[in-house]
């Protein structure tokens, strides 16, 4: 079969491999038809980010684990993709609650379902599956994967009763594209902090984590925040918030409102979201909370003893969660919002592809990339898929030059190795729009903005 494969920094190519088979009675086979390219995917697609996090780790910059391949989840080659709709073409015969041709949802993590950890809703952290790795997960190098990418013709789903979430009759599978992954994390920010205080305020600081902000903003509006304010430098994404029903907030790098930490909303926000994913917007996404209030980060924080404003939280008996998302346990309530038409995650799909040209348009710098294929449509009691008629390009689709590679040169010695790392690093940030944030204690650097 075919799939795709992550090879290195900007080369994604398709390559032969055996198709998988049930190894379980519990397992089934799946035809992904639509998959969407993850925020943090750029990272590793547009960068030479193994490199990078490998120097970071050997200067004691960024956590050790990025020093060797094998404990390194961006190290390449590896089947690519970890969101998807996919089609069931087989299952094991335990499989009771999936029949061939149903249209599924295929969390990016692996999960029992049955063990503690998944009974507290920690889906993406199931100790069933995971064994001695931090993770299970679709579409990663071998630390955390292992277990075949989306963008590809069959994948194995262990666990298919507890894994595979269908797609509802008359929600439009396209919508979906990021439902394995970005769209119940952005839910997991704001979804039960809004159950717990009905109404509450909610700023998003967007930026690195460029999608899931945005679904964030549309969820919060969709349940019921009495303001939903949206910062971000980029006027393509504030376009985008405001498309979602956010009130978006145009942050100059001059900006000092930003800069000292003085929120938009006097008194501050119950619920604050930093998907800017730097030291600079944790920090003012912090700073914003009025006492009492929860923040949700989204982002990568590698560097090693990134500074958080505990005095203030303190004070304000602040709260910070920071991981990963468990789509298992949070898709029902976003099916939910989908069907019930208050949130349309479709809004922010900035360029859909054809599958064939997947390793090219998967390297676009645009907010949402999903590519797509006909479906089987194999007969199905629960749903006959469609796909939509959307157009190759989206609403805000963007182009931006593609950075130069340097040529190689003679080994410098450790402190230009120091000075060039912190480089390197900085430009992994700026150019990804500050998905990152580094700072190397051996040299003094600017602070981080996006």
């Amino acid at each position: 079969m075919r799939q795709l494969t992550f090879v290195k920094s900007k080369t994604l190519k398709w390559h032969d491999v055996p198709e998988p088979t049930l190894n379980s009675s519990t397992d089934a086979i799946v035809r992904p038809f639509i998959a969407a390219r993850c925020d943090g995917d750029s990272l590793f697609l547009q960068h030479d980010f193994e490199r990078v996090l490998s120097i970071g780790a050997r200067l004691h910059v960024v956590d050790e684990a990025f020093a060797s391949a094998k404990t390194n989840p961006f190290a390449g080659p590896f089947a690519y993709g970890h969101e998807c709709v996919a089609e069931v073409t087989a299952r094991g015969a335990d499989v009771k609650g999936f029949e061939v041709g149903d249209v599924v949802i295929v969390p990016w993590a692996i999960s029992c379902g049955a063990c503690g950890t998944c009974g507290r809703g920690l889906t993406s952290k199931c100790g069933t599956v995971r064994g001695e790795q931090s993770l299970a997960a679709y579409g990663f190098g071998q630390s955390i994967g292992g277990h075949g990418g989306m963008v590809s013709d069959a994948l194995r789903v262990p666990f298919a009763d507890t894994m595979l979430v269908r797609v509802p009759s008359g929600i439009d599978p396209l919508a979906l594209a990021s439902a394995s992954d970005n769209i119940p994390d952005a839910y997991r920010t704001v979804g039960s902090q809004l159950v717990r205080m009905p109404g509450a305020p909610v700023l998003i600081v967007g930026g690195g984590a460029k999608s899931i902000g945005l679904y964030a903003a549309g969820i919060a509006k969709a349940l019921g925040s009495s303001q939903v304010d949206y910062v971000d430098t980029s006027k393509t994404r504030l376009d985008l918030a405001a498309r979602m029903g956010a009130n978006p907030i145009e942050r100059t790098k001059s900006a000092s409102w930003y800069r000292q930490g003085r929120p938009p909303l006097d008194g501050g926000y119950l619920i604050t979201v930093d998907a800017n994913s730097t030291t600079a917007g944790l920090t003012f996404a912090l700073n914003a909370l009025a006492p009492g209030g929860s923040c949700s980060a989204v982002g990568f924080y590698l560097r090693r003893g990134t500074p958080l404003p505990l005095w203030k939280m303190y004070m304000k008996s602040a709260s910070l969660h920071v991981g990963v998302s468990n789509p298992s346990a949070d898709l029902p309530a976003v099916l939910s919002l989908v069907a019930s038409k208050r949130f349309d995650p479709s809004l922010l799909t900035t360029l859909v592809a054809d599958w064939d040209d997947a390793p090219r348009a998967l390297l676009e710098r645009s907010t949402k990339v999903v590519v797509r294929r006909a479906p089987l449509g194999i007969s199905s009691a629960a749903h006959r898929p469609t796909v939509s008629s959307l157009g190759a390009e989206g609403p805000a689709a963007t182009r931006e030059r593609p950075s130069r590679t340097a040529p190689r040169r003679a080994r410098p010695a450790k402190g230009q190795r120091v000075q060039r790392a912190r480089r390197g690093l900085e430009d992994v940030r700026g150019s990804a729009g500050a998905s990152l944030d580094f700072a190397i204690r051996a040299a003094p650097h600017p602070h981080p903005s996006s």
